[in-house]
């Protein structure tokens, strides 16, 4: 299994070399099952999108905010939180990196 620190370092490096502010990488994809390390720079958000079935985001490093109809739930390192079943989006305050876990069936 990939040391989630080296992960977040790495992409966290790779986001502030990009252009769009990001960068992801797919830790574990066993079936329905998908880990995924997402980096974003501050400012960097993702765009409002429809949910999984079922998932959760726990904050790695920075502080990012879930946005969901017009609203922002924040989020400090450390937090794990459930994703909304509602179309939501997320917002980097500071650079930022995050655990994604998602069941996709």
């Amino acid at each position: 299994m990939p040391d989630l620190e080296q992960l977040a370092v790495e992409h966290a490096a790779r986001a502030a070399e990009s252009p769009h502010g990001r960068s992801a990488h797919l830790v574990l994809h066993d079936g329905v099952l998908r880990q995924t390390v997402i980096a974003l720079t501050a400012g960097t958000s993702l765009d409002e999108h429809t949910p999984p079935s079922a998932g959760s985001v726990q904050v790695l490093r920075g502080r990012v905010s879930l946005t969901i109809a017009g609203r922002h739930q924040e989020l400090p390192v450390g937090r794990l939180e459930p994703v909304p079943q509602e179309r939501h989006g997320l917002l980097a305050h500071v650079d930022s990196v995050v655990l994604l876990t998602v069941v996709t069936a």
